[in-house]
């Protein structure tokens, strides 16, 4: 019974986060969730309920929608799926998150020392095929986007918004990916269909406190998801 009101609390925080910010979800839910769940579960299960938040939000988004950003990184969210795959078969769960978490805590202190970059194609497919491997390996999508995003000029409407309509895609390709080669249980469905109406509530809170985040507050906000995830991946890597 605990581990359901843990897992509640889990979802609607993260939900919130999400939809306040268009990341988070995966940042703040999965390692909370490999405690409670079995490794493969818990990334299923955020996937699952990250795309129906995706959807929930779709119609609000897809006016301030950068299109030519999305489609760069769908290109390249299909070259890095089938590579997190390989990843999650091949390689331990632990030197999967210890690799992930090095690498974000590494970038991110990059981010901190204002360095900043230009946005162009070929910098928007790498960034989608980053997030492509983390997410059928890790289920986390968002930090390869947070730190290219950080360090452009890309305002919080148009990152919020294409954020998270290419989370509905690649969230859908990583769920595809999962059950065609790992496996799914109808258990896991029916677990994330009754964590649902606590991501329905997360929705309605972090709708509203997007309306009070000034750009500079969404900036460190986003900064602190990514110490907060490199952190959190080498720590449960070390449980």
């Amino acid at each position: 019974m605990l581990a359901i009101v843990l897992a509640c609390l889990i979802i609607f925080f993260a939900s919130t986060l999400q939809a306040a910010t268009g990341f988070g979800f995966s940042v703040l839910a999965t390692p909370l969730l490999f405690l409670i769940f079995e490794p493969h579960q818990a990334i299923q299960i955020n996937i699952i309920i990250s795309l129906i938040i995706s959807l929930i939000l779709y119609p609000e988004l897809k006016k301030t929608v950068d299109k030519h950003l999305l489609y760069n990184l769908a290109k390249g969210a299909i070259i890095g799926t089938p590579i997190g795959v390989v990843l999650i078969l091949f390689l331990s769960e632990t030197m999967l998150k210890i690799f992930a978490g090095i690498v974000i805590l590494s970038l991110t202190f990059v981010v901190l020392l204002r360095f900043s970059i230009q946005q162009k194609g070929s910098r928007d497919i790498i960034s989608g095929l980053s997030s492509g491997a983390l997410t059928t390996s890790l289920g986390m999508p968002g930090p390869p986007l947070l730190l290219y995003f950080s360090s452009t000029n890309l305002d919080k409407h148009t990152l919020r918004s294409t954020t998270l309509i290419y989370f509905l895609f690649i969230y859908f390709l990583g769920l595809i990916a999962h059950v065609f080669t790992i496996g799914s249980s109808w258990n896991t469905w029916l677990i994330a269909a009754a964590l649902t109406p606590m991501a329905f509530a997360g929705i309605f809170a972090g709708r509203t406190a997007f309306r009070m985040i000034s750009q500079k507050t969404f900036r460190i906000i986003n900064i602190s998801i990514l110490l907060a995830t490199g952190a959190s991946l080498i720590v449960t890597s070390l449980n």
